[in-house]
């Protein structure tokens, strides 16, 4: 019995021994491996904004460019009811330049292989809030499968007082 505690002591001086020396000599191979530099080549391509222009010569005047994408991003400017001189129209009547807003976002959704399902934000601006609430409705025609996040907002003007809406959006379009 004596042999056998003493053979036992000695192999617990020996893992006490040998264990410390195993932990320490793997974390120094840790440290080895962390410390050893990875070189790679990292190649970032910046996408180049694609502008468009609905109305050139009113965009110009007013110093704004309707629509930029870039990459999956669309960002569209708020949508005015206007014709191609710029001179607003449906005057006086809130649904009809809702319309109008919305017959020109399509255009422009189409430009860049869009549709309303894309639309991923849209603010509405409005100087007759309560004639748009009760008009709101008309925007489920517009979106079929969900609606957008946004905002609407009751505005004292837009930018010519024949303005009552003015629609923006941001779209993201997946490859």
């Amino acid at each position: 019995m004596k042999k056998s505690i003493k053979r036992l002591k000695q192999l617990l001086a020996m893992a006490a021994f040998i264990i410390p020396v195993l932990y320490f000599s793997s974390c120094q191979n840790q440290e080895k491996e962390q410390a050893t530099p990875i070189n790679r080549e990292v190649s970032v391509e910046t996408e180049k904004p694609e502008y468009f222009q609905l109305r050139p010569e009113v965009e110009k005047a007013y110093g704004y460019t309707h629509a930029v994408k870039i990459g999956n991003d669309i960002k569209i400017s708020g949508a005015v009811s206007m014709d191609d001189q710029g001179n607003p129209t449906a005057v006086g009547d809130l649904e009809q330049q809702m319309k109008n807003c919305y017959a020109d976002l399509e255009q422009i959704l189409q430009h860049f292989d869009c549709t309303f399902d894309d639309v991923v934000v849209e603010n509405i601006f409005t100087t007759h809030m309560p004639q748009f609430l009760e008009i709101s409705t008309y925007r489920d025609s517009i979106y079929t499968r969900q609606y957008p996040a946004g905002s609407w907002l009751g505005v004292k003007e837009l930018a010519l007082p024949e303005f009552m809406i003015e629609i923006e959006m941001e779209v993201y379009k997946p490859d």
